[in-house]
């Protein structure tokens, strides 16, 4: 007759400080306090599931009483377990304060496991008080619980707290290889540790998994086997899909998307992963933050290779959009198009950063070409004629330092600067096809060095003033971001100052708002174009340091006075009228 089965999480359950895995710190503590006889009348063992609480109470409650070299399934009857999600009435209590009273038979002290003691009901707690606080010499409480934070205060202050740690992967892992060696089981590096992180820190889930690997795989575990049988998508999809993002291939990060959808994996569970890549690349980007990856030596140094050739900003950035996909995902109705939005926009940053001073904002995939421009016709001197009102006299603006006639500002309703010509041209492609993406790639690569030198940055037309500058960018914050409460703060708080003839240093309290600005840069040049006839202007982005940065709260009279140096006549106005100003 074939033996009967135990699982892994029975048969190697640890019987003794040295098996038990990951849980050093405590087991040293309760070893000293047996050795120094200094034992507490009452313990709290509190972590996440499966990671050795209730073990180490029994451990610990063999240990007491000098019989650690025995199985602990042969527990003395001096040691007592109660499961309160089941027993948690005052009647359950009262039974144990019953025996609490009678001297154990055997041994020197009778130990009381009380396992999810969360689960005790109020009036529990309440008769178990007393007991708690002054219990016989003889009698040890070990209270195990997943949840801490609903135990009453009173039964925390009675107990010695120790706060049971995840198991890291790298321990779960040899812990299984340990195992599967018992077991007589062939198992790679890379199953193992996909196993382990499957497990989320819990060592009984760990073994769990295990068995099941097993059962589906037999005596020899592969990485594919494994990953197939437990659902789990594939490091090497992640390490493709960068390699297509750092390309700007927009089309292979779309074919690439489906692939995987077809395999049966959720798009939620998708781009949480790569979420996780991200990371594990900016993580592989330091020497000193590479421990924080918990990964086998070999997808560690694919990691490594792959972060060497990532830019430091398209990670941040891209981290920064896959969590918005994140968030914003359960609530999408067409949760397929956000993820492939997010995945073009990834394989887009490059390329936008690159043409950051170009002359338009509307920017196409790096895979498509821009369109060959058709030369700008001359415009005709009748048709501006009619378009400017006849009876609207120049005027001028009251600007420090410089003169700018109101002649040069429209005077009818104009359209968003970002829709200029060539955003019309832009907008005027219809449906483009992958196979136009990347035809019009090729295109762009031959471009010519006449079209190169029309979108090139202008050259100034005249020399620039700090006040002017100051102001145009103080209007383009107040009219133009007042849709975007982040990008108006960010324009509001820089400080501008004009430093060259054409270059304007930019001072920003932080990099986030370095990354609103560049947002709306083009956007910004174009406003300064259209509305104040400045052009050319080149920006030295700077971060301040927080002894720079100005607080933007003023109480009132802060205010008041503020506006009383600007026009002294209000604090005359004031006194004149007796007016009293409740600050």
């Amino acid at each position: 007759m074939a033996e009967h089965f135990i699982v892994s999480a029975r048969k190697y359950r640890p019987d003794s400080w040295e098996t038990v895995v990951g849980q050093k710190h405590i087991t040293t503590t309760l070893q000293s306090a047996i050795a120094n006889e200094q034992i507490a009348q009452a313990y709290l063992f509190t972590g996440p599931r499966g990671v050795g609480k209730t073990t180490c109470a029994r451990i610990f409650a063999k240990a007491v009483n000098g019989s650690l070299g025995e199985h602990l399934d042969d527990l003395q009857f001096n040691v007592f377990e109660l499961d309160a999600a089941s027993n948690n009435s005052v009647d359950d209590i009262r039974s144990i304060v019953d025996s609490v009273r009678i001297p154990p038979q055997t041994g020197k002290y009778k130990v009381y496991i009380i396992d999810e003691v969360h689960m005790l009901s109020a009036a529990a707690f309440n008769a178990f008080l007393k007991t708690l606080e002054e219990p016989p010499a003889h009698a040890i409480f070990i209270l195990a619980t997943t949840e801490k934070h609903k135990i009453i205060p009173t039964i925390l202050s009675r107990c010695q707290i120790f706060d049971f740690n995840r198991i890291k992967i790298k321990d779960i892992a040899d812990h299984l290889a340990h195992i599967a060696t018992q077991e007589g089981v062939t198992a790679e590096a890379e199953a193992l540790h996909v196993i382990a992180t499957k497990a989320d820190g819990a060592m009984r889930d760990a073994l769990s998994i295990f068995d099941q690997v097993v059962a589906f795989c037999g005596r020899n575990l592969t990485y594919s086997a494994v990953i197939q049988n437990l659902n789990v998508l594939d490091y090497d999809y992640y390490f493709r899909l960068t390699d297509l993002i750092l390309a700007e291939d927009v089309a292979g990060c779309l074919v690439l998307f489906d692939e995987v959808l077809n395999k049966g994996f959720d798009g939620h569970h998708f781009i949480t992963g790569l979420g996780g890549h991200f990371r594990n690349l900016l993580v592989s980007k330091d020497a000193q933050t590479i421990p924080l990856m918990e990964l086998s030596e070999s997808v560690a140094e694919k990691y490594k290779t792959q972060a060497a050739n990532s830019d430091l900003r398209l990670l941040i950035q891209g981290l920064q959009m896959i969590n918005e996909c994140d968030t914003q995902f359960r609530a999408s109705k067409h949760q397929r198009l956000l993820v492939e939005l997010t995945l073009m926009k990834l394989a887009s940053i490059l390329y936008n950063r690159e043409g950051e001073k170009k002359k338009f904002s509307l920017k196409p995939f790096r895979g498509a070409a821009r369109p060959v421009l058709p030369a700008r016709p001359q415009p005709i001197a009748s048709t501006q004629a009619t378009a400017q009102p006849a009876t609207a006299p120049p005027a001028t603006l009251p600007i420090e330092g410089a003169s700018i006639t109101t002649s040069s500002i429209p005077k009818t309703p104009v359209a968003p600067p970002t829709l200029g010509k060539r955003n019309i041209i832009l907008q005027s492609q219809e449906s483009v096809s992958i196979k136009g993406v990347m035809a019009r790639r090729q295109q762009q690569q031959q471009q010519t060095a006449e079209e190169q030198q029309e979108i090139a940055v202008e050259k100034p037309t005249r020399e620039y003033t700090t006040a002017e500058l100051q102001m145009a960018w103080q209007s383009f914050a107040d009219q133009k971001m007042s849709h975007n409460m982040q990008a108006q703060s960010a324009f509001k708080v820089a400080e501008v100052e004009l430093i060259l003839s054409n270059t304007l240093r930019v001072a920003l309290p932080s990099v986030t708002q370095e990354m609103y600005f560049n947002e709306h840069r083009n956007q910004l040049a174009e406003y300064f174009r259209t509305q104040f006839d400045i052009r050319g202007i080149d920006y030295k982005i700077e971060i301040m340091r927080p002894d720079e940065i100005k607080s933007t709260y003023q109480t009132a009279k802060q205010r008041f006075d503020n506006l009383v140096q600007e026009n002294p006549a209000l604090e005359t106005l004031r006194k004149t009228f007796n007016l009293q100003i409740d600050f």
